[in-house]
């Protein structure tokens, strides 16, 4: 198996300590891409040691594609920029590539960081390589409009158990340029039920955008 450079870190974003695990190719190999994944936390207040194991870490890595998990602070008492549930300013998650240096990233955004992700995605100039939501909150909060004019390529993936993601669905699929995944017999947290379906199915949304 291809090695995996792997670190840790904090930076200072819009007033708040961010925490972040980053992993990419190891021994100077060359990306497939330029483009890397920002995972935001399935959790607004924590990012969870389950949801990076699980996301893929180091498949995503060894497969030649850098891997950025980031997440508010380390513990509950973290303050979110906005209600937990209601849309974030699109300028946080903005200001968070910007301080990570992604570049055009991919957002793969399960459940509550929808309340990040989605704002960030409909923005005016917003530049994402793409994205890849999880049944994730607020996706009644935005207007047909918005959807409408977002040109990124999207992976919609939800389980087939989990309510959640059929109605969050019914509203990201106004998103023109989209693709669906929904893992038969998994529930909300469908990349553990099912977390070999759900590699396969990121990875080759990543390999069209190579």
């Amino acid at each position: 198996m291809a090695s995996v450079d792997q670190r840790e870190g904090t930076i200072q974003v819009q007033g708040q300590n961010l925490f972040f695990r980053e992993a990419r190719p190891g021994n100077g190999q060359v990306f497939a891409s330029p483009c890397c994944c920002c995972m935001v936390s399935a959790s607004p207040l924590r990012l969870g040691r389950t949801w990076v194991l699980c996301i893929g870490w180091p498949r995503l890595a060894t497969g030649l594609w850098p891997l950025i998990c980031q997440g508010l602070g380390r513990s509950k008492d973290a303050a979110a920029p906005a209600p937990i549930g209601e849309p974030a300013p699109s300028s946080f998650l903005a200001a968070v590539v910007e301080a990570l240096e992604l570049g055009p990233p991919v957002v793969i955004s399960p459940s509550l960081s929808g309340m990040y992700s989605l704002p960030f995605l409909v923005a005016p100039g917003s530049q994402l390589r793409g994205y890849v939501p999880v049944a994730p909150v607020c996706t009644d909060k935005i207007s047909a409009a918005d959807y409408a004019s977002v040109k990124t390529p999207a992976l919609i993936v939800y389980g087939d158990q989990d309510p959640m993601g059929s109605s969050s669905f019914q509203h990201l699929k106004q998103l023109p340029n989209h693709r669906v995944l929904v893992m038969e017999g998994a529930g909300h947290p469908c990349y553990l039920d099912k977390p070999d379906e759900w590699h396969a199915g990121l990875l080759d949304f990543l390999q069209e955008l190579a």
